[in-house]
């Protein structure tokens, strides 16, 4: 369990066409297990990057991040991608769900090729049932609305049991309602199941009912504050 995450001075610069891109600078950041952190910031302001960098789905130009004082990214490719599986789930935008895949079948799929301790398809559908689709285990993607769709990614994130749930724009492709039903199910599992939620968003309204609130803009923190946690 990664009890605390510290970003020191990270910067991330991407060159591209003899184009330097300064996506995030000089990051300085704690994460502590529990909270629930929203960022928040209008397009390009660096939020899609920085939860990247945190995930150790990319790795940070300068600075480093270290997780209970052990900075993964020096470990071999393996290593890294063991300590992503055991501890850190993602959710985005776009749902990810291969189409020929029951949603049963689409949770179980980070599970292919790993070997542990518990019954893969008791576990998938127990998180199935958490996140309200139970009924819903043999149903394809078509089949589903979009509300639901993002229920079985949620439900996929969490099926290895990660300390550290990374969402980016959850809400971003679902109306105003069903926006709140995900929003409030990922509070419901910061609070009943103990994981940390980072949870990135363009929308001020839900963003103010998270502990905490980073506000960014043109790669830097502009505030980091505690919220109002409805």
């Amino acid at each position: 369990m990664v009890k605390e995450i510290i970003c020191t001075n990270i910067s991330k610069t991407y060159i591209g066409d003899g184009v330097t891109t300064h996506a995030v600078k000089n990051i300085h950041l704690s994460f502590k297990k529990g909270e629930f952190t929203s960022i928040i910031g209008p397009s390009g302001s660096g939020k899609s990057t920085l939860l990247s960098l945190i995930g150790t789905l990319d790795k940070p130009s300068e600075g480093q991040i270290l997780y209970d004082d052990k900075d993964i990214m020096k470990q071999s490719k393996r290593k890294i991608a063991d300590f992503r599986f055991e501890k850190i789930g993602f959710i985005f935008q776009q749902f990810h769900l291969l189409p020929t895949l029951t949603a049963l079948e689409n949770v179980l799929t980070p599970l292919f090729g790993r070997k542990v301790n518990y019954s893969k398809q008791k576990r998938a559908k127990e998180v199935l049932e958490q996140v309200g689709l139970i009924n819903k285990l043999n149903a394809l993607p078509s089949q589903l609305s979009g509300g639901q769709q993002q229920r079985v990614a949620i439900a996929r994130a969490i099926v290895h049991k990660p300390s550290w749930l990374l969402a980016d724009e959850p809400t971003g492709n679902l109306d105003t309602e069903t926006g709140d039903k995900i929003f409030s199910l990922l509070k419901q599992l910061n609070e009943e199941e103990g994981c940390s939620v980072l949870y990135v968003t363009h929308d001020s309204t839900l963003a103010h009912k998270a502990n905490r609130i980073i506000s960014m803009q043109d790669g830097i923190i502009l505030e980091d504050k505690e919220g109002v946690a409805l």
